[in-house]
């Protein structure tokens, strides 16, 4: 249930971070809602794909950069760049966060599994 959810908050983040690349939208923090998005997306992401999942957010605004040298649409096509970026590092902020509960949640089994066993029982 919850990769459903992710994938169609990640279908929603692109649309709209290319629908609002294009055309603006009023009364609407399309940042914000695409952040958003990005933090449910991000439930779905597995650690194989975290490095490129990284090395998107790394180069989508040198892309558009790029992009924005195309005359009269590349200012908007750097819009669209950017708001998939936002939404791509709200996906990876998850994943980090899903990583570091992960790791502390692994330590401290170990620790608290170390300090039974290291404990003789008693007779």
């Amino acid at each position: 249930m919850v990769d459903k959810i992710a994938g169609a908050a990640r279908l929603l983040a692109t649309l709209l971070a290319i629908v609002a690349g294009l055309v603006p939208i009023g009364n609407l923090n399309v940042a914000l809602v695409l952040v958003i998005l990005g933090l449910v997306a991000g439930l779905k992401y597995r650690a194989e794909s975290m490095i490129a999942l990284f090395l998107v957010v790394l180069t989508l605004p040198i892309v558009g950069r790029a992009l924005e040298t195309i005359p009269t649409i590349g200012g908007k096509l750097n819009a669209v760049a950017l708001n998939i970026d936002l939404a791509a590092a709200s996906v990876a902020a998850t994943v980090i966060a899903v990583r570091l509960f992960t790791n502390s949640r692994d330590d401290v089994t170990s620790i608290v599994s170390s300090d039974s066993a290291a404990k003789p029982a008693a007779a």
